[in-house]
């Protein structure tokens, strides 16, 4: 796990080559809880990482064997029904993907966080069926943002 493997179980935040001012913590620990109890896990330890576009690219390049840029790498540490793992969010990424998608960088910034959640949880988005229905949860799971 980045960087450590703490006692006590929580969600902790990191920037690596980027310099997003992230002032959500709180709301955003409270809202994976509601993530992972709607879906019938714990959120044990979560690590964010915020980084640049050549950040993720080196991560891609050295765990996974890819050469190219994306928005988030999770990597699942998940024990049971427990949600461990460390979620890459490229800001850089994000930040085009909210204007190509004509959304706000704060919402696209959430549908990523959640996105690498639901992976840990089980879902893929590797057919368009596993994408529509991961789709699906993400506008739910950020509808629920909301009302927090």
């Amino acid at each position: 796990m980045y960087p450590f493997l703490s006692a006590r179980r929580m969600t902790s935040f990191f920037f690596e080559d980027t310099s997003l001012n992230f002032r959500c913590k709180n709301l955003t620990r409270k809202w994976l809880k509601l993530v992972a109890e709607s879906e019938i896990r714990r959120l044990g330890d979560i690590n964010i990482i915020f980084c640049s576009d050549n950040y993720i690219l080196d991560i891609n390049q050295r765990y996974l064997g890819h050469d190219y840029f994306t928005d988030i790498i999770t990597f699942d540490y998940c024990e049971g029904d427990k949600l461990n793992g460390d979620l890459f969010i490229s800001v850089d990424s994000v930040r085009e993907n909210s204007i190509e998608y004509g959304t706000e960088f704060e919402n696209e910034l959430n549908r990523v966080i959640v996105h690498g959640i639901l992976h840990l949880i089980g879902y893929d988005d590797h057919c368009d069926d596993d994408i529509a229905l991961m789709r699906k949860k993400e506008d739910y799971y950020l509808s629920l943002r909301e009302l927090l």
